[in-house]
Order: structure tokens, then C-alpha cells, then sequence
């Protein structure tokens, strides 16, 4: 869908307002201590004998230095030791989970984030994936997804080659914005030149795609300069691009308490820049996959939207339907056998758990029967912009409209502003309503309806 004509800023003013972003449901927010090591044990133990390839994350958080927008689990620092002691960790959580799986069963996508993945040196990211091999099998087909987070500036002259020669095929570049007044407000000093060459390099080592993730909505943006910094980024031409909305809670992420809020875009600048950013990348030829990914048409993820093989994970958007994921890392987030188990977040707690030969899980969630049938619509709003009654109804036993009555009636004020359309057996989203994705898919969820306060641990969704 590539008609920003349909970017209405007065709808987006209207409906506005924080929310989860749908990488899970139910969210993180509803993640309980309540479910522990024994549950995702249990996940495990059914996950070996359904089979299949699996995904994998694995979560790197050290930085050298704060950037100020940053709301990821990271630890920053300039110690080597941390790097090397945090890798000893996870090649035992590795272990422990093909112990608990039972069974080898090979990676077809695997994502490398952080913080700073590249923390590790190329012969500690050589170990990791080594023991990735052993434990769950490494791919060589084409169509595998082996993607890492690389920051340019902290690239040495050998990295891309050698991450090439591991098996990485996709890299993702963080640069945010070129504008220099805007990199310095957010502590993020990176040149057009370095990511540049980051660029060329991956290219010459074959790598199959590159992404590049931007940010609306930081201190300082003027839409001169984020136009600017839209046309040097579409001139690297990346195969993906993330435009993400800069979300200010300085309550939850003491980084952003370095940010002047007086420089921040007001609301009305905000949606400037994100019509100009939309405008740019889809006269550029990218198609807008949905939220705030934008793919060439060749991409597999631009492929796989035209196909209906979109789906959501903790990554955003992803290729990979059906997948388990396994979490690897401080923070990170499993998805077994439909269960969610979240790692301790805190470092000391994450060794201290796997010091005693225990995953360290520290919370998740075993979804309900209407858990499921929930998270199946949102992910089809979310992916699809679309859902069809029938197939939830033979799956899970309902009536749709008799099931999610009050919810049709709450999306009838979104009907008559043109969001969506809802027909005798289907539900659509229209191009007008797929900027509000977040909103419509709010009106489905049962957290949402049944403890509105807790909005607030949320960013909005514009």
C-alpha cells in the first residue's frame, strides 16, 4: 500500500494514544512471575515432538556509550571482560536448551540485537555460532534468515567479511538521523560516510539484504533536515527500512532523561515528518508493509506481505509463520509451543540462574483458549489488514459476531471515519486505517478493555 494521500492527520490526532505494539498477545505487560522455569520446561518438552526448524534471538546488550532515545535492555560500558564473561553464559543457556529440547533441530532465522551485537569480536561471535551449529544446526539453503545488528561506527576492516563467512546473510544498521544538531542531542555521533561504507560492504560480501532503522519524532528534527536525511538514506538504498516513532518516557528509560523535552517535535511537527518520510520512501519505490516497516519490492519481507506470510514476533515483522522462537540473553523473549517465557532482566540474576544449571526464565505466560483466538485476529489485523470471520469460527468454535459484539459496536465510530469496513463474514482495513493498525487492533484486546490504566507503560501510537 503505497498511498500516503491516505495519511490523514486529523484521524491519526483523533486516535492517538499509547498501547502495545503487537509483537505478542497478550504483551509483555501481562507477563507473570507466576509462570516459571518448570512451565517453559514443559513448552519445551511438547515443542520436541511437533519438530521443525526454529528462530532464534540472541540478545547482546553492551554499548560503549548511551544513546539517548534508547529504550532497549542494555549495559553500557567500555570493558572487554563483560563481553567475554556474558558469552560464557550463553553458550550454557544454549546448551541447556537442547538439553530441554531433546532434539537438534536447525535455525531458519536467527537475529543477533542489542545493544551492540558486534561487542563481540569475531572470534567470540565465531564461538557463538559454533555452538549455535552444534546444538541446533546452522543452514546453508539461500533461504535462511541469519541477521545481526551492526553499528557502524564500531566496525573494524574485517567485520562483514567475517560476519559473510559466518553464515550472515542480512545486517540491520541503526542510524536514526544524518542531521548532526539532532545526533548530538541524542548522544549519537555517526557520519553519512560510516554507515556508507557499512553499506558497500555488506553489499560487496554478498550480504542479501540491508535494513536501516530511522527515528521520527527526536529533539531537534526540522523537516528540512529529515528530508535530507531521508534522501541520503534512500540513496545507500536498503532493502528495509524502519521508521520508528520516538516514544519520551523518561519515568521507564533513565536515558531519556538527557533529553531536553522543550527540543522535542510538538504533535503537529511530529506528523510532518512522518507524511514526508512516507512520501519520500514510497515515492522511492518501497512499499509500506504496515506499522513502521517499508520493504523494495524484491525483499522477502515485501514478498511475503503480497503472499499472506507476514507475521508478527518480538523483532516486528517477520517471514518466518509458525516458527518456535527461542530467547537467548538477559531480557530476552521465547515463544515455545504458544507459551511466552521472558529471561531475567538484570544481569546478575541472569548468571545467577544459569551458575546453578537453571534457564533463566523469570516470568512468561501460558495464553488462555481466548488468549489464542485474540492473539490469531491481531496478528491477522496486524499482517493482513483484514480478517476473516469463518476461518476463526471453524477454529475455534464461535460465532464471530455474537463472540466480539461489543468490539464491533466500539469499531462503528472507526467505520464511519473510514478506518475499516465491516462486511457480513469480513473485517478490512482500509489504506486510511493502516496507519492506525495499533488503535483498531486495541479494540480486540481484553487487557486493554479490562485495565485501561496501564496504558500509560506504553508508547502511543503515533
Amino acid at each position: 500500500m503505497n498511498d500516503a494521500h491516505a495519511f490523514d492527520p486529523q484521524l491519526l490526532r483523533r486516535y492517538d494514544r499509547a498501547g502495545p505494539r503487537y509483537t505478542s498477545y497478550p504483551s509483555a505487560a501481562q507477563f507473570s512471575t507466576a509462570f516459571g522455569r518448570n512451565d517453559y520446561e514443559a513448552a519445551l518438552a511438547r515443542a520436541h515432538h511437533r519438530g521443525g526448524p526454529l528462530s532464534v534471538y540472541v540478545h547482546v546488550p553492551f554499548c560503549e556509550s548511551p544513546c539517548f532515545y534508547c529504550a532497549c535492555n542494555r549495559v553500557v560500558t567500555r570493558q572487554k571482560a563483560m563481553a567475554a564473561t556474558y558469552l560464557e553464559r550463553l553458550l550454557q543457556e544454549i546448551g541447556l536448551h537442547a538439553r530441554k529440547l531433546g532434539a537438534r533441530r536447525s535455525i531458519r532465522q536467527l537475529h543477533l540485537g542489542g545493544g551492540t551485537p558486534t561487542s563481540f569480536d569475531s572470534e567470540q561471535l565465531g564461538r557463538l555460532m559454533a555452538e549455535l551449529d552444534r546444538s541446533f544446526g546452522l543452514v546453508d539453503d539461500p533461504g535462511r534468515e541469519y541477521s545481526i545488528e551492526i553499528d557502524p561506527r564500531r566496525l573494524g576492516p574485517d567485520t562483514i567479511a567475517d560476519l559473510a563467512a559466518m553464515g550472515f546473510n542480512r545486517i540491520s544498521i541503526g542510524v536514526q538521523d544524518f542531521d548532526p544538531a539532532v545526533q548530538k542531542a541524542v548522544n549519537r555521533l555517526q557520519s553519512f560516510e560510516e554507515t556508507r561504507d557499512a553499506v558497500v560492504q555488506a553489499r560487496n560480501y554478498r550480504m542479501r539484504s540491508v535494513g536501516m532503522d530511522l527515528i521520527c519524532g527526536l529533539p531537534r528534527q526540522t523537516e528540512q533536515g529529515f528530508a535530507e536525511t531521508l534522501d541520503r538514506a534512500i540513496l545507500l538504498l536498503p532493502d528495509r527500512v524502519s521508521l520508528y516513532s520516538y516514544a519520551h518516557l523518561p519515568r521507564q528509560f533513565k536515558a531519556q532523561q538527557r533529553i531536553d523535552p522543550r527540543e522535542l517535535p510538538d504533535a503537529g511537527l511530529k506528523l510532518r515528518l512522518m507524511r514526508l518520510a512516507i512520501e519520500r520512501l514510497c515515492a522511492a519505490g518501497y512499499r509500506y508493509i504496515g506499522m513502521d516497516h517499508f520493504a523494495r519490492p524484491t525483499d522477502e519481507l515485501a514478498r511475503a506481505a503480497a503472499a499472506g506470510r507476514l507475521q508478527r514476533n518480538f523483532q516486528g515483522y517477520s517471514t518466518g509463520a509458525g516458527l518456535d522462537l527461542i530467547g537467548l540473553g538477559v531480557s530476552a523473549i521465547s515463544r515455545v509451543d504458544g507459551c511466552y517465557a521472558q529471561n531475567a532482566r538484570q544481569l546478575n540474576a541472569y548468571y545467577a540462574q544459569l551458575d546453578h544449571g537453571h534457564l533463566p526464565v523469570e516470568r512468561g505466560l501460558s495464553p488462555t483458549a481466548d488468549d489464542r483466538l485474540r492473539a490469531e485476529l491481531i496478528e491477522s489485523l496486524m499482517c493482513r489488514c483484514a480478517v476473516e470471520f469463518s476461518g476463526l469460527e471453524w477454529k475455534h468454535g464461535i460465532r464471530f459476531r455474537e463472540y466480539f459484539a461489543s468490539e464491533l459496536a466500539a469499531l462503528e465510530p472507526m467505520a464511519r471515519d473510514g478506518l475499516l469496513r465491516v462486511a457480513e463474514t469480513r473485517l478490512e482495513v482500509t489504506p486510511a486505517g493502516r496507519y492506525l493498525l495499533r488503535a483498531i487492533a486495541m479494540v480486540f484486546d481484553a487487557y486493554q478493555a479490562a485495565a485501561p490504566g496501564q496504558q500509560v507503560r506504553h508508547s502511543r501510537v503515533i
